[in-house]
């Protein structure tokens, strides 16, 4: 009859469900422990890759090319310059004495090598720095009919149709001549345009004085013109003191409005990975790494065969999937940026009187740092995914998931408004306020706002009117209305979940409750557990003492241990089906459990019965 009636609950017994969930908990505690060692490695690799003195020597580098002063004009620098002039100041000025440096302050000689410049006396100047301008052609934008008789020429901004590949000026050297990009080269990233490799390219001597003369044969001959719309200064440095290379780009753009825009990059990468002690050991942990990738791959494709389509219904999957991909495309960038460092390093170190391009190392190695990064991020939020044994966390997790409905409602309203303002902002400041000057900007600037970093004189100054209008308006609807709808929904959702953690509905997750034990069971064996001994006796003695002080107010020996005996029950039921570690999952009711729950009804209302009786005594003989 036990196991007709199990078999049509479901076929599995209680005893097999809780020995099915201990097991899956144990394998869970296993994940975990592998999961930190992995999470451990990947914080050494990482940390590993990257070193304090990166920052500093970026610094050091800025300071000396953008920072410096431009001659008899001290409050101008390549940070600051807005025009032609003052870019040929900036040439034949701070970056002509930032570039060669070969003697000691107190004109003492300090090398006897080929290359002689040391920047700070500590960086080597690795080759020659180069120079190079892209420019675009005449005509390449048309002009109103009204104003031809006016204007004859006009150079519109830079694209790859719009490039001018033609000879010009002097038209007997590289730098008059254009040079084709190689087919792997990286294009730069610029303010206002996307400017391929090559160009207009003149290389700089090791000597100072014949690069000055250079450059002022430049300037006399007017290399720049109207066409030019960017100039690439290059130069690369090698810090043997902390193992670094400093590959350095200084960008001059001329756009089609007239003035200059100037940008910079400075790129401190770690190109010889294998020096000492300490970088074999990041090279160890790389392999463990590997390793690592290789049995979580194993292990996701093993639970991929066995759940079939049901494997991706749950967003743990998913991350693990990303996380997955992450480490493998990691793994990639590697060994790629390892293979293009052995393959071109040696070459570009063998020619000193030529530029070598360590740009393009420096690119690919910007690149991988910036997938560990990303890899780094997910794999520690992973981790919610096996802390939920913490009740906090827990909470936590039940919350977002909860209300990740209403979120999602929320966030397209809120997007709508938001981009409502972000277009009228770009609209009406956009031609007179930085902050506001392409929709991308108007629409970090209003997080801004929403933050308290704003600039409301600058808008107010644009428009007087609509400004502040804009300004109210936003604050109120965004700020106090919508964000404050936002608390209000994390709020309700974090009561709920309260409420019901509070009548005991848990996460259906046990680790906690596993790592106790375990503790538990070390104590037990160590013999440390006495105290939990003694506790059980104190227990036992103080029932004894209430049972004798029963016998004292008159209550016979047969009303005594039936209390005893219905504590006693009472006790076990409550730990049983009123434990804070119950289940939201369905579990099967055996005939005989819920015959003890119909009992233990009959004896609660017999109870209720004789409590009713004697009220009802005590009433009478008060009145």
């Amino acid at each position: 009859m036990a196991e007709a009636s199990r078999w049509y609950r479901g076929g599995t017994s209680k005893h097999d469900l809780h020995y099915r969930r201990e097991a899956e908990v144990n394998t869970t505690f296993e994940e975990l422990l592998l999961y930190f060692i992995f999470l451990i490695n990947l914080c050494i690799l990482t940390f590993g890759m990257v070193n304090p003195h990166m920052y500093y020597l970026n610094k050091v580098m800025s300071s000396l090319f953008v920072d410096t002063s431009l001659p008899d004009d001290e409050k101008s620098s390549f940070r600051s310059i807005r025009s032609i002039t003052d870019f040929w100041k900036f040439m034949e000025g701070p970056l002509l004495e930032g570039l060669y440096w070969d003697s000691w302050y107190n004109n003492q000689q300090l090398y006897d090598l080929r290359n002689s410049s040391r920047i700070y006396y500590e960086n080597i100047l690795l080759g020659v720095p180069r120079v190079r301008q892209l420019r675009v052609r005449n005509n390449t934008c048309k002009v109103y009919s009204a104003f031809q008789s006016l204007i004859s020429d006009c150079y519109g901004k830079y694209t790859a149709e719009n490039e001018d590949l033609s000879d010009f000026g002097l038209k007997n050297d590289t730098e008059w001549k254009y040079s084709t990009s190689p087919a792997n080269a990286p294009w730069h990233w610029g303010f206002v345009g996307v400017y391929r490799d090559g160009g207009y390219i003149f290389t700089l001597s090791k000597s100072k004085s014949v690069t000055k003369t250079k450059l002022i044969d430049l300037r006399l001959n007017s290399w720049i013109t109207r066409g030019t719309r960017v100039v690439f200064i290059d130069f690369s440095l090698y810090n043997a003191n902390v193992n670094l290379f400093c590959i350095i780009r200084l960008v001059a753009e001329f756009p089609a409005t007239g003035g200059l825009l100037t940008s910079w990059q400075f790129y401190s990468v770690k190109l010889l990975r294998y020096v000492t002690h300490y970088d074999y050991f990041i090279a160890s942990c790389e392999i463990i790494f590997c390793i690592f990738l290789f049995v979580f791959i194993t292990q996701e494709l093993r639970k991929m065969n066995e759940f079939k389509t049901a494997y991706f219904k749950s967003i743990w999957n998913w991350l693990e999937l990303l996380l997955l991909a992450l480490c493998f495309l990691a793994v990639s960038f590697y060994a790629y940026c390892n293979m293009q460092n052995f393959l071109l390093l040696g070459r570009l170190l063998k020619n000193t009187e030529s530029y070598p391009n360590f740009y393009f190392l420096a690119y690919w190695h910007i690149y991988y740092n910036n997938i560990i990064a990303i890899t780094i991020f997910f794999a520690w939020i992973k981790m919610f995914k096996f802390i939920s044994f913490n009740e906090t966390m827990s909470q936590l997790s039940s919350t977002l998931s909860r209300c990740m409905k209403d979120i999602v409602g929320f966030a397209i309203m809120f997007f709508i408004i938001f981009s409502a303002y972000a277009q009228l902002g770009f609209l009406v400041f956009g031609s007179q306020v930085d902050d506001f000057s392409t929709f991308q900007n108007s629409i970090f600037a209003q997080f801004r706002i929403v933050l308290g970093d704003f600039n409301f004189a600058g808008i107010q100054q644009a428009n007087w009117i609509l400004g502040p209008i804009y300004f109210i308006t936003f604050i109120f609807f965004v700020f106090f209305v919508l964000l404050n709808m936002f608390l209000a929904i994390i709020n309700d959702t974090y009561s709920e979940v309260k409420a019901d953690y509070s009548i005991g509905r848990r996460p259906d997750f046990e680790l906690g409750k596993i790592i106790k034990k375990s503790y538990f069971n070390v104590l037990e064996k160590l013999r440390l557990k006495k105290a939990q001994d003694n506790e059980d006796k104190k227990i036992r003695k103080t029932t004894g003492d209430l049972a004798q002080q029963a016998r004292k107010e008159g209550f016979n020996e047969s009303e005594i241990q039936e209390a005893e005996q219905m504590k006693t029950w009472k006790e076990r039921l409550e730990k049983k089906y009123y434990s804070t570690e119950i289940q939201d999952d369905y579990q099967p009711v055996t005939q005989q459990e819920f015959r003890e729950l119909f009992l233990y009804a009959v004896e609660l209302e017999k109870e209720l019965h004789y409590i009713s009786l004697k009220l009802n005594q005590v009433i009478r003989k008060l009145q």
